[in-house]
């Protein structure tokens, strides 16, 4: 949103537990149509797509409009990369988008969940969305949206408000997971809850989940979160002046994440709060409010801060094939 101012390790499982740490379990890529959501995305009945439904393989924006539309369930298979400059694209209920290869680039144009549920994207890069054509992935009034694998950005080479969020979650969006990702040459990355005024929407939901992914050259927002409640881990932030901004509330679980030149890498606003372990500063600090948010409701693999990086550079991103 342009306003002022998020796998689960991929062992995870979708039971509730208290987690556990390893320090040696290796990221294991899946890769089939049927996989379902971890992390938040697990809970509340969990995240399957489109999984039953009917599959469609497509290759221009035409194709990929229409597909996406509508609350049946449905597979939509993106076979190349497709340009267009536009506006997002609404993505319905019961929909699971798969890039096929490393080829499945969207460019120019971003995706929209808004008051639906049951959505997964994997697999799928998207870069270069103009700020008046919004962010590259908005997930707004949506529940259970499951968001693996991809490839976000667009470039530091204009001002910061010449492109939206690369990958935001407002209005009350909750159980959301991001992992295995790529977001990188951005200056404001990702926004969880787009308002200090916003707290009678946003309180009690924005429960997102951000694990094993790989954060580069950002300015600000990896992420910036209001009023929710965000959970982590694995992820390698480099060359992110900013990093994790708790603010307004928001109750932050961090842990086993690496940063490398980040002169804030965890931080609060406006009585934002945190709970921090295991954790490789770099040459910052954590100078965050101490906050409550010491277990979550799903199962999850820790790598330990001293593996993260080994594990995430150059392995995370749209690199699985179907």
């Amino acid at each position: 949103m342009k306003l002022s101012i998020l796998s689960v390790g991929l062992l995870a499982g979708a039971v509730a537990a208290v987690p556990t740490a390893t320090t040696d379990s290796p990221i294991v890529k899946r890769a089939t149509l049927n996989d379902v959501g971890t992390g938040y995305a697990s809970q509340n009945g969990g995240t399957s797509g489109g999984a039953g439904g009917t599959t469609t393989t497509v290759s221009s924006f035409a194709q990929f409009t229409a597909a996406v539309a509508g609350t049946a369930k449905k597979v939509v298979v993106v076979s190349g990369p497709i340009t267009q400059t536009a506006d997002q694209i609404k993505i319905g209920s019961n929909t699971s988008i798969i890039g096929k290869s490393s080829k499945a680039v969207l460019t120019g144009f971003g995706l929209l969940v808004k008051e639906q549920s049951n959505v997964i994207i994997r697999n799928i890069a998207i870069s270069k969305v103009l700020a008046g054509n919004g962010d590259a992935i908005g997930v707004q009034k949506a529940t259970n949206v499951w968001i693996d694998h991809v490839d976000l950005s667009s470039d530091r080479d204009h001002d910061k408000d010449y492109y939206d969020g690369l990958i935001d979650f407002t209005h009350a969006a909750d159980f959301v997971t991001v992992s295995n990702s790529y977001i990188h040459d951005h200056w404001k990355a990702s926004l969880i809850g787009h308002s200090d005024s916003n707290s009678a929407e946003d309180t009690g939901h924005l429960r997102v989940t951000q694990n094993n992914n790989h954060w580069s050259n950002i300015n600000s927002r990896t992420p910036s979160i209001r009023f929710g409640t965000g959970h982590i881990f694995n992820s390698y932030f480099s060359a992110c002046s900013d990093g994790i901004n708790t603010r307004d509330g928001a109750q932050v679980l961090v842990e086993s994440n690496v940063f490398s030149g980040s002169s804030k890498p965890l931080y609060s606003t406006d009585a934002g709060y945190a709970v921090a372990s295991d954790n490789d500063f770099g040459g910052g600090s954590n100078t965050a409010l101490a906050g409550t948010l010491k277990s979550v409701p799903y199962s999850y693999t820790k790598l330990g801060s001293s593996n993260v990086k080994a594990a995430v550079e150059g392995k995370v991103g749209n690199n699985l094939s179907f």
